[in-house]
């Protein structure tokens, strides 16, 4: 039964209905300055034509007025029009009371997005899985012990981290327990975990300047420098970052590598030099962090180990479902060897503001009923597809085009003649095409004597939706320039 004015029925225990700030003041009548404080509420639109008010005997309880006040207040304004009063419907502030819009600051127009976007970095967002995503929320949410809704443990749920513990052993061959995962947001939030800040676990004062690939995200570096840490670059070749360089850098001792397929170039890193880089750690007593950020997606090749597997007390093994799964989830986790374990914690902090558990939940539950390897090979099949179908448009359109790097992940390499990257991209960015250019990947210490300057185009095939992933080929090779 509705609560309008003039209908009649048991009071409740307790009133209930939606919360109204209304500011009455103190003096004259109550009636009235309800009702001035009601269409004051409409006319500056914060009470919008449509909106439900709350019951009048919810609303008197909760300005300590008396029901007939607010009663005879709701009526008066029905009669004007500015509220309606309908059986079953409540009563709702009147769809042709004036009210004004609300004030909104001035912004500078919003640049129009790219017609194609190929740039690498993200998966395909509509392949998302909601249906069995939230069908594992919902059995997570229905076993999680209450302790799971208060502030939380630092190092991530025990769920999450015991079913990551036996996934990568399976599927990438790490080796590892729970007690030596530690859950984080995502690769950015490991690194800053690990060098920024007061409570950096390998401050640079200790541990001096960290070794990179000399192809790499900027985005990282920079994150580093602001961090205090300096990064020498290793060069590259067809086999990997060239590892055998490290012992004539005798203050570095920690190596960041993209071993399972470099980021960007592709390819992984040759068996010989994975040995030859943790026998450098064990001799150096440093380290080799290991960044597997899309090793689940591979094509035309048998799956490369983790390097942590190796020697899990010199690897630090960082993963995330940013490519498997979505970036919008923040969820990664560091595999730690023994003796680092409570500094991340310490630099982690005591209270976990980044990981919800509520998402760690989900995905120890996607993980464990099987969802997350379904999905994972759902998507291989159509990665793989999407590569098939850049390979084969770049042979019909640009058959003098090499591509590269096209044996797992998300993206390849095209290779240029020397000088022609930056008109390429000026080409393609006039019909409306977003892609990244190699030499923004390029380390800026690594010079022409350490190893060649490439040209090229780095190619995201996972963004684009389906329907326009052929118009976004089109337009690549109408970019590209003419042979000889």
């Amino acid at each position: 039964m509705t609560d309008t004015p003039g209908t009649h029925r048991t009071e409740p225990a307790h009133p209930t209905g939606n919360d109204l700030h209304l500011d009455l003041p103190a003096t004259g009548g109550r009636r009235a300055a309800l009702m001035a404080a009601l269409r004051e509420a409409i006319r500056s639109g914060r009470l919008a034509p449509g909106t439900r008010l709350p019951p009048y005997r919810s609303l008197a309880a909760d300005l300590g007025l008396a029901r007939n006040t607010a009663a005879e207040a709701y009526a008066e304004l029905v009669a004007e029009g500015w509220l309606t009063a309908r059986q079953g419907s409540g009563t709702t502030v009147a769809e042709r009371a004036e009210s004004a819009p609300p004030a909104r600051s001035r912004r500078p127009s919003a640049r129009p997005g790219p017609v194609h976007d190929l740039r690498q970095g993200q998966p395909d967002a509509a392949s998302f899985p909601r249906g069995a995503w939230l069908a594992a929320a919902r059995r997570a949410l229905t076993a999680a012990p209450n302790e799971a809704f208060g502030p939380g443990d630092p190092q991530g749920r025990r769920e999450l981290r015991t079913v990551l513990a036996d996934y990568l052993a399976r599927a990438r061959g790490v080796r590892t327990d729970p007690d030596r995962i530690v859950i984080c947001s995502g690769f950015a939030h490991g690194l800053r975990l690990l060098f920024g800040g007061t409570t950096a676990v390998l401050p640079p004062a200790e541990t001096g300047p960290l070794a990179v690939e000399s192809y790499g995200l900027a985005f990282h570096r920079g994150l580093l420098a602001a961090a205090g840490v300096a990064t020498v670059p290793l060069p590259l070749d067809e086999n990997g970052a060239q590892v055998g360089e490290l012992p004539q850098h005798r203050d570095v001792r920690t190596v960041l590598l993209t071993p399972a397929h470099q980021f960007p170039t592709g390819g992984p890193l040759h068996a010989g030099r994975r040995a030859a880089v943790v026998d450098w750690a064990r001799g150096r007593g440093g380290l080799v962090l290991e960044d597997d950020y899309d090793g689940e997606f591979r094509y035309d090749r048998q799956p490369v180990g983790a390097v942590q597997g190796l020697d899990p007390e010199r690897v630090v093994y960082l993963g995330t479902v940013s490519k498997s799964l979505s970036p919008a989830l923040r969820l990664g986790w560091m595999v730690l060897p023994d003796h680092l374990v409570d500094r991340v914690l310490a630099a982690k902090g005591q209270r976990e503001g980044w990981a919800s558990a509520l998402d760690q939940l989900t995905l120890a539950e996607f993980i464990d009923s099987g969802g997350y390897d379904r999905h994972v090979r759902r998507m291989r099949r159509r990665y793989r597809d999407r590569r098939d179908q850049l390979v084969g448009a770049l042979a019909a359109a640009a058959p003098h085009i090499e591509v590269s790097g096209i044996a797992a992940g998300l993206h390849a390499v095209l290779r240029l003649e020397p000088g022609t990257e930056r008109p390429v991209l000026a080409a393609a960015a006039q019909r409306g095409l977003a892609l990244d250019g190699l030499a923004d990947y390029r380390h800026p210490g690594i010079g022409a004597d350490a190893m060649p300057i490439t040209d090229g185009l780095v190619v995201g095939y996972a963004t684009p939706p389906e329907h326009a992933y052929p118009a976004a080929l089109a337009a690549l090779c109408a970019a590209l320039p003419p042979p000889g």
